[in-house]
């Protein structure tokens, strides 16, 4: 997933933050016509950064979807601008006169109930992914707003605690890295941090840091850590994995790289590679290569009416989705089937991957 503007900043709306938003909306509009055919929807993929990895393969699973069934795809990305992020995506369903695909990852909690608004407005087809109020379902929103999917946060975050209390023998000092405070993936998996850390009374939280999902501040705060703590640190909790690329940096300027293990969520190439080589205990995959192109497929065939939406049950409008974790016993099997060539999807295989319904 990622990072995220918090809660109080996406309050303030200054003329610089306006004018980046109305510049996107520009280039948006600048794009030429032919992308908007009559009749053909544009499936549009909304997410953060191209330069974090994670969101790097969202677009890749996105571009496979589209290539799939033929159509036009455009990505949109807010570099951590929430008004950026909005003010694209109401360009482009003014632009494709609502005949559009949304699959989003919002920056920001509060972000998508302005996003699910305006493509309801628009008569635009919606997916979020991550981040949503609680207060906001898809359901309310009949038949524009389909599926908001997560992964469990709590669960994952607990998970890749206890495999790091493991890894460092069941006691000792641990520092942590969250992301950025006001989003729901970065809350929850705090929480499971909260549950191993009671569970386990031997191991000391020495301090958690907030790094907003960015390795170049975990590469700070971490080295900041070590200097503070030094041999007490026995491992390193990451609520991503691009924060604990960014850790592993610092402990690999220290000479620490594999003795001190990391542990991480996202499964990105670079903690895959340091799960090979004994630098993480483990990462876990949402697989975002099946987010990127299977948001847009439960999105089109919505759409397009080959399901209608209001008819589903709870576990196909607000779900979480398999996430698979990966250690020393499983990467040579996944870096050879999901690295080493491209993953093989059933894109029609809708529900496929869904868990269970959110929690309320």
């Amino acid at each position: 997933m990622s990072h995220r503007a918090s809660i109080a900043q996406f309050g303030q709306i200054n003329r610089r933050t306006l004018m980046m938003g109305a510049g996107a909306g520009l280039a948006v509009a600048a794009m030429p016509k032919r992308l908007w055919a009559q009749g053909a929807p544009t499936l549009v993929t909304s997410i953060r950064s191209l330069s974090n990895p994670y969101h790097a393969v969202w677009k890749t699973g996105a571009e496979a979807y589209a290539a799939s069934v033929g159509l036009e795809h455009v990505t949109l990305v807010s570099e951590g601008n929430s008004e950026k992020g909005i003010a694209d995506i109401k360009a482009m369903l003014a632009k494709t006169g609502g005949n559009m695909v949304l699959n989003s990852d919002p920056n920001d909690t509060p972000d998508a109930r302005p996003i699910v608004e305006a493509c309801k407005s628009a008569g635009a087809s919606v997916v979020t992914q991550w981040n949503k109020p609680a207060d906001l379902h898809p359901r309310d929103f009949n038949p524009n707003y389909v599926s908001h999917i997560e992964f469990d946060g709590i669960a994952s975050g607990k998970q890749i605690a206890e495999i790091l209390f493991k890894t460092i023998g069941g006691s000792g000092g641990i520092i942590a890295l969250g992301g950025l405070i006001s989003t729901t993936a970065a809350i929850e998996r705090k929480k499971g941090l909260d549950e191993a850390l009671a569970a386990n009374p031997n191991i000391k939280l020495l301090d958690f840091q907030v790094a907003n999902w960015k390795s170049t501040e975990a590469f700070d705060l971490t080295s900041n850590l070590l200097t503070r703590f030094g041999d007490d640190i026995k491992g390193v909790w990451a609520a991503n994995d691009d924060m604990g690329t960014g850790a592993l940096e610092a402990l690999r300027a220290e000479g620490l790289a594999g003795k001190v293990p990391i542990v991480g969520i996202d499964g990105i190439k670079t903690a895959v590679d340091a799960v090979r080589t004994g630098e993480f205990a483990c990462t876990i995959t949402s697989d975002p290569f099946w987010q990127g192109g299977m948001g847009l497929s439960i999105g089109y065939n919505a759409h397009t009416k080959k399901f209608d939406p209001a008819t589903q049950p709870p576990e196909h409008r607000e779900f979480y989705g398999k996430v698979v974790s990966i250690t020393k016993d499983n990467v040579e099997e996944y870096y050879k089937n999901n690295i080493d060539s491209k993953p093989t999807m059933d894109w029609n295989d809708l529900w496929g991957r869904v868990t269970g319904a959110i929690r309320a």
